[in-house]
């Protein structure tokens, strides 16, 4: 007897026995799971850290370990003022909490920026603003003296008189008349009500993110949890609403960066999973009752399945340490697999019932019968995940690991836990199954049959073409592209990237000196695919001298309009309302007197009306329009004044917080290189690295590690692919002894991963790190099935489609088809598009099963 055989009717003999074996396994199992479980969502961790490009980025890391592991808050308001505001009342906050926070930076604001931002900005930029605070020197006097609702409607009021009096024209007050009138509309309807005095005097329409500010939070990271980052982004959010940082109050704060991405990709999976999981199950259930029709042999092939795939489970932690996005895809591997073991011997064993009425002597002539195609199947697709093993990309290694593993274990479920279970529950014989209901397409393959060399050719053709098609198939590398668009870190990602100020696709060069950066960056801010370089050296201003001769005139001329020797006391309500009553009636007037009634004139009424409604509504809406005008007005008065008190900036007076940022400690500099198109698409980012790094070779950031990221998978998977195909056929070859044989069982196998491929290339559905997992699903089926078919062709079967064997393939197929293509129903990209191609795959080995194979193997050996 074989030794497949004899292990089959061991545990017949025993049942309690293998079935307390399996259980003990699974219980050992279970507390190694509990205690070590362990799962990364760290993309970068996919790939081997051996890699150069891999090892470059962990370089820049240890030199800035600060850029590495962060929250990005993005902070946007109504007003550029309250933007200022909420960003430096976070921080301020946030730094208090050592408990979730290492550190907080403000990239664009804090003390050094605010005293020297002109001089960063161009020379003639300086000008233009020293200007333009001098000229609003007669509304700042006037506002500073009286920084009230009061004050508001002097200036209004001055200012009207100068129009009426030929020396300014209405429509000068156009821009300031419209703002303060949808300002003071939303008091008088009490909603919150915002204004910008930076944005009027500005003197130009609001520019693009004038009013977003990003704070970078290094956070405590906990890693026991499933969410490392939770606490810490809980902790930034109760901050802002402690500090009434909401959308009441014009505010809006969300959280992108490595952690909270990290952080809602899990959260994700985890929502979806009861959705994907019980139509899984629904599916597994509905599809494997067909192929049995008994709920004995269903609750055997569950119950074994479920057991091997928590051994499984337990003994992948123990090889690889923990799982992550990729390698946790074993499961549905295994389950696949596993519940194809199941099946094979569950629909042999009823067939073999009719002639065997006793459940352990069915066993034990299943065992006998199938012992050796499922050995071979389990060997050869262990064979095919286990060349995995010796490629770059980790997340499929570690998945070749465990899947390997797998295909063993359940291999010894299926041979010891699943008899024993079907010896215990003893199922009734029932009717027998033979056809299986695929009676329907016998006389479609048997025309088939009779039409082989045409069939052939046209397999041929299909295969050619499908070749052909390679070529456009494309691996997504970015893996973002992988992640839920609707979650908040993406959405809030998707807009920064169309920030050219802002954008993560940034590249860092680390150079010896500061020195050798500056060089180094002058080189590459000449390349066309590059906007700019900066170093810490473009934190030192160009010009000094020119720049703070022009902001030392502006501050002699304001510095009594910014700091008046007298402040009037805040007006009483009835003050407010009388002066706001006063200014509509100057408004009405001056409107009326204009020579060509227009938008002027309009904007003049509909403010006289907003201020009207104001006069006579309630005190609360006065205090809500007070606020609107005088909070920024605060903002902006602070800001200029510490704006003119600039000094000249030497490498020495920067702060040491900044030099932080750009200066290692061991005297390395770093480079930042924007790209000059900072939304154009994957072509355009991949234009971008590969001109920086003809500069800069040692150069790491996003672009690269996408680009770097994707042609290491690829080249991953035609290794494997290759290294798989030796294995398996010379496995094969071992068993089979004949050439021939060996072909028939690859062929069909092949023919399948080229239309699936072609598929995906037709319908514009690109590889990427998720659906790549597909991939070996089909290999291990498609070697399974073909070992099955050659070795019953061997034994001499010719009807192929009426035997329990094809009911045994075709339910197996449709049984991993239905229960993961129910993944496709996840709102998470990924795992969608991992459900689509594992649909797609598995539709091309049904059609492959049932009407090529059979032709195929249509003439038995002599």
């Amino acid at each position: 007897m074989p030794l497949a055989g004899r292990i089959v009717a061991a545990s017949c003999r025993r049942p309690w026995r293998a079935l307390l074996l399996g259980l003990l396994l699974g219980a050992a199992a279970l507390l190694h799971i509990g205690r070590d479980f362990a799962i990364t969502t760290d993309t970068a961790e996919l790939l081997s850290p051996d890699l150069e490009w891999r090892r470059q980025r962990a370089a820049f890391n240890a030199a800035f370990p600060r850029q590495a592991d962060t929250i990005v808050a993005v902070i946007d308001a109504a007003t550029p003022e309250l933007a200022d505001e909420a960003a430096s009342a976070l921080a301020a906050r946030l730094r208090q909490d050592a408990r979730h926070v290492r550190s907080v930076r403000l990239p664009e604001g804090g003390p050094f920026f605010e005293r020297n931002g002109l001089l960063l900005l161009p020379l003639d930029e300086v000008q233009a603003a020293t200007e333009r605070l001098i000229a609003a020197q007669p509304v700042l006097g006037t506002l500073a003296a009286d920084p009230s609702l009061r004050g508001v409607m002097t200036s209004l009021s001055t200012a009207l008189e100068g129009v009426r009096g030929g020396e300014a024209a209405l429509r000068d007050l156009e821009r300031a008349m419209t703002a303060l009138a949808e300002a003071f509309e939303a008091a008088a309807e009490g909603r919150p009500a915002f204004f910008s005095w930076r944005r009027l005097i500005a003197d130009a329409p609001a520019e693009a993110g004038d009013a977003r500010r990003i704070l970078i939070v290094q956070p405590v990271l906990d890693y026991g949890a499933l969410a490392p980052g939770a606490a810490a982004s809980g902790a930034i959010r109760a901050a802002a609403r402690e500090l009434g940082l909401g959308p009441a109050h014009g505010v809006r704060l969300r959280l992108t960066g490595p952690v909270p991405l990290a952080d809602e990709e899990f959260a994700t999976l985890v929502d979806d999973a009861a959705l994907t999981m019980g139509a899984m199950v629904a599916s597994l259930l509905v599809v494997l009752w067909l192929a049995v029709r008994s709920l004995r042999y269903l609750a055997a092939i569950l119950l074994t399945t479920a057991l091997g795939l928590v051994v499984t489970t337990g003994v992948g932690l123990f090889a690889v340490g923990r799982l992550n996005l990729i390698s946790v895809a074993f499961i549905p591997l295994f389950v696949g697999l596993g519940v194809d073991f199941g099946i094979q011997l569950g629909v042999r064993c009823r067939a073999e019932r009719r002639a065997l009425p006793r459940i352990e002597d069915a066993l034990v002539a299943s065992g006998i019968g199938l012992g050796r195609p499922l050995t071979l199947a389990a060997l050869a697709i262990a064979a095919g995940f286990f060349a995995f093993l010796p490629t770059r990309f980790t997340g499929v290694s570690e998945l070749g690991a465990i899947a390997g593993l797998g295909m063993l274990i359940a291999l010894a479920m299926s041979l010891t836990v699943l008899p024993a279970l079907l010896t215990l529950l003893d199922p009734p014989p029932g009717r027998p199954l033979e056809g299986g209901g695929l009676a329907l397409a016998a006389p479609v393959v048997g025309w088939l049959c009779r039409h082989r060399r045409a069939v052939l050719r046209a397999g041929a053709a299909l295969a050619a073409a499908s070749i052909a098609l390679l070529p456009m198939l494309r691996f997504d590398s970015d893996p973002l592209n992988l992640r839920n668009p609707e979650a908040e870190s993406m959405a809030t990602l998707a807009d920064l990237m169309a920030d050219p100020d802002r954008t993560p696709h940034t590249i860092d060069v680390l150079a010896p000196s500061l020195a050798a950066a500056d060089a180094l960056a002058g080189r590459l801010a000449a390349l066309p695919e590059v906007s700019r370089a900066v170093t810490l050296s473009s934190f030192i201003p160009a010009r000094q001298e020119e720049k703070l001769a022009l902001i030392e005139d502006a501050a002699a001329l304001l510095a009594l309009t910014l700091d008046p020797v007298e402040v009037r006391a805040p007006p009483s309500d009835a003050e407010a309302a009388e002066a706001l009553a006063r200014t509509a009636a100057e408004l009405r007037r001056t409107a009326a007197a204009a020579d060509a009634p227009g938008a002027a004139a309009r904007a003049a009424r509909r403010l006289a009306d907003a201020l009207d409604r104001l006069a006579e509504g309630a005190p609360e809406r006065r205090q809500r329009a007070a606020h609107a005008v005088r909070d920024p007005l605060m903002t902006l008065l602070r800001q200029t004044r510490t704006a003119l008190e600039a000094a000249p900036v030497t490498r020495e007076s920067l702060p040491p917080e900044l030099v932080a940022d750009w200066v290692a400690e061991d005297g390395r500099a770093r480079v930042q290189v924007f790209p000059r198109e900072a939304g154009g698409g994957d072509a355009a980012l991949r234009r971008f690295a590969a001109a920086v790094q003809a500069v800069a070779p040692a150069a790491t950031g996003t672009p690269i590690l996408t680009r770097e990221a994707g042609d290491t998978v690829v080249l991953a998977f035609l290794q494997a692919a290759a290294l798989s195909a030796l294995a398996i056929a010379a496995l094969l070859w071992g068993a089979l002894r004949r050439g021939r044989d060996v072909a028939l069982a690859m062929l069909p196998v092949l023919l399948a991963g080229l239309l699936t491929l072609a598929t995906c290339v037709v319908i514009g559905q690109p590889l990427n790190f998720a659906n790549v997992i597909a991939l070996p699903l089909l290999i291990g089926i498609g070697v399974a099935f073909s070992i099955y078919f050659v070795l019953a062709w061997r034994a001499g079967e010719t009807d192929l489609v009426q035997t329990s064997l094809m009911r045994a393939v075709v339910f197996s197929a449709l049984t991993t088809a239905t229960a993961f293509g129910a993944l496709w129903l996840s709102s998470h990209p990924g795992t969608a598009s991992m459900g689509r191609l594992l649909m797609i795959a598995l539709g091309w080995e049904l059609a492959i099963t049932i009407l090529f194979r059979p032709v195929l193997l249509a003439r038995p050996r002599a």
